[in-house]
C-alpha cells in the first residue's frame, strides 16, 4: 500500500467532496484521531487515523510551502 505522507496544517483532498461543495480540508489535529476542517464552510470532522488514510486522495499543499 502506498504510504501517504501528511503533516499538521497540510491542505488535503479527500475521495468524496463535502456537502458544501468544497473538497479542500486542512489538518488541524493529529494523533490517534485526525481532525480536519473544511476550507469552504469551516465544519470540522474527527476521524480515526486508519479511516483518514483510507479516505485521503492526495495532499494538495504542504505546510510551509
Amino acid at each position: 500500500m502506498l504510504d501517504k505522507e501528511f503533516n499538521l496544517h497540510d491542505i488535503v483532498e479527500m475521495k468524496k467532496p463535502h456537502p458544501c461543495g468544497t473538497n479542500r480540508w486542512k489538518i488541524i489535529r493529529m494523533g490517534m484521531d485526525i481532525r480536519i476542517k473544511c476550507e469552504g464552510c469551516a465544519h470540522s470532522v474527527l476521524m480515526p487515523r486508519k479511516e483518514f488514510v483510507r479516505k485521503l486522495k492526495k495532499v494538495l499543499v504542504k505546510h510551509g510551502e
